[in-house]
């Protein structure tokens, strides 16, 4: 390079500076400060003019240039540079990004040069010292919106997952959504949220299709590449969510299983099994069905469900006979002593009592381990192979046993908490899917989970009771039974204000014939499981009838 001394008002601007953005007055303020105190420490550097003609163009030092000007300075030193125009650009762009930070968008615009010259990204993320990715982000906005980038070059610049949305829609539809959220006079800066989630289609992941490329092409389904997403997966989506969707239903409805068929989901992407038909948790029978739907992301899933058997007609009564029915009329049907609700309640109050004695009732080490065996063995428990959402409270559990070198690792407190923790997950007596059934009933009698249980005399439970089921509550009591029910229920919850009562069929202890009837079901082989269910129902009815002629028990 030679020195030598110029007048800055004949040099030329070059077309291809790297600032275009205007820099900041304070910054132009306190360069112009400088070079009156002290004058330019730094010479600029020019090239020769490259169409021939006389003169010389600013390579490195424009704003330097002009701040010399308007100091009214007649010569300055610079340094005339050999021109290369491909390590020249590389030079300017180093240049200014030493001496002040170019914006995002200028620097693009200098990255885009250095492409067009042959560089790679990866030689110019060395170069300036910039990650890889950071270069492949900022070529984004050679998709962006004018408008957008002379906003960005503000320095208002948008977050990367919403350059990304951004950058990925079409100009046109970039320009209808900047009409609506462009800065205001009364804010300046721009919501890019916003306009990110106004430009954001559905992406449908190849990773999730059935179908193979043959039906992909036949849709007009072309996947597009995600390069940030993770280097180890199948990154590849869509934005034309109807046409996956048509080749993942065609896909389906070709390739159903035996008893299989289509549902449809609700709301909130669950299946719709069809009318009366009930969800089969466990292992699905030969007789059940299996239905296939899309879930949210339009992956294929499916749930097994059973169809109720259509009942036998039974045989018409003769019209003599309903003619005499008709004339001696029909006794209404009794309401029993609890009604359903009131079972519900009862398995509520008796959940909640059980979750309280397993978290704080004194268990021996023994007995914890025979109720967490009691508790898989209930009927609320299944496990869905290849599921990989199956037991994740469980899962979390079973974690903290865990040391950080993969092996069992844990104290006595630990494993004691996290079988406690276990058993409330797993052991249930509401009356839903969730119900462990005597499994529950068991373990609860066992911990004296009864004393857990809160005062069932509130008018919400009582009203549950027919007028049998209240008069017996009054058995040993001070409490009268009156002419009204309603009277009855009132004046029993006076009485154990302050003491508690407990439903006899609230009470966890089993009847012993419903605990013989599940352990001789349990125990039998499984061509004996069918006699043994109907044992089962026989004793439900029986522990009804025992829970309904119970009687009340008040407690300190």
């Amino acid at each position: 390079m030679e020195l030598m001394m110029v007048d800055p008002r004949a040099l030329k601007e070059n077309p291809d500076q790297m600032r275009r953005s205007k820099s900041s007055p304070q910054a132009d303020a306190l360069l112009l400060a400088s070079i009156k105190a002290v004058g330019i420490v730094q010479p600029p550097v020019i090239l020769p003019a490259r169409d021939g003609g006389n003169g010389y163009v600013i390579h490195f030092g424009h704003r330097r240039v002009a701040q010399a000007i308007a100091a009214e300075l007649a010569e300055i030193r610079v340094l005339v540079a050999d021109p290369d125009a491909d390590h020249d650009a590389m030079r300017a762009l180093v240049e200014n990004v030493a001496r002040e930070p170019l914006n995002p968008v200028d620097l693009w615009r200098s990255i885009e040069r250095l492409v067009a010259l042959g560089w790679t990204e990866e030689s110019i993320a060395l170069a300036l010292a910039l990650p890889a990715r950071q270069v492949r982000k900022l070529r984004l906005l050679a998709n962006v919106l004018p408008a957008m980038l002379d906003q960005m070059a503000k320095g208002d610049m948008p977050g990367e997952p919403q350059l990304r949305v951004i950058a990925a829609a079409s100009i046109d539809e970039q320009s209808e959504v900047w009409k609506k959220y462009k800065p205001r006079k009364a804010d300046p800066l721009v919501s890019w949220h916003d306009v990110a989630r106004a430009l954001t289609k559905s992406r449908m992941y190849a990773r999730h299709a059935s179908f193979d490329d043959a039906l992909a092409t036949a849709y007009g389904i072309t996947w597009v590449e995600d390069l940030f997403a993770p280097a180890d997966e199948d990154s590849r989506y869509t934005t034309d969510v109807e046409a996956f969707l048509g080749a993942q239903n065609e896909w389906m409805t070709s390739h159903l299983p035996k008893r299989g068929t289509v549902i449809e989901v609700n709301e909130w992407g669950q299946p719709k099994l069809p009318a009366k038909s009930e969800r089969v948790w466990g292992k699905p029978g030969k007789a059940d069905c299996t239905g296939w739907y899309l879930d949210r992301e339009g992956q294929i899933q499916s749930v097994a469900f059973r169809v109720p058997q259509p009942k036998k007609a039974k045989g018409k009564a003769s019209e003599a006979d309903e003619t005499a029915a008709d004339e001696i009329g029909t006794t209404a049907k009794p309401r029993p002593d609890v009604t359903r609700k009131g079972m519900e309640m009862i398995g509520d109050l008796r959940t909640d009592a059980l979750h309280e004695a397993l978290a704080w009732a004194p268990i021996e080490a023994d007995t914890l381990l025979a109720l967490l065996v009691l508790a898989f063995a209930g009927q609320n428990v299944s496990i869905a192979s290849g599921n990989a959402d199956g037991c994740a409270q469980i899962s979390r559990h079973a974690a903290r046993l865990i040391g950080e070198d993969g092996k069992l690792a844990f104290d006595r407190d630990t494993l004691q908490q996290v079988a406690r923790a276990t058993l409330i997950d797993v052991l249930s007596c509401r009356e839903n899917r969730s119900d462990s059934g005597v499994a529950a009933r068991i373990a609860g009698e066992a911990i004296g989970a009864d004393t857990f249980l809160p005062n069932m005399a509130t008018e919400d439970f009582l009203s549950c009771l027919s007028r049998t089921a209240i008069e017996a509550a009054c058995k040993d009591t001070s409490v009268l039974p009156r002419q009204r029910v309603k009277d009855t229920r009132a004046a029993l919850v006076q009485h154990y204000a302050e003491n508690r009562f407990l439903h006899p069929a609230a009470l966890f202890a089993p009847a012993p014939e419903k605990v013989a009837a599940w352990t001789d079901k349990h125990g039998r082989a499984e061509d004996d499981e069918e006699s043994g269910a109907d044992a089962l129902n026989e004793s439900d009815e029986a522990e009804d009838v025992h829970a309904a002629g119970g009687y009340a028990e008040a407690a300190e």
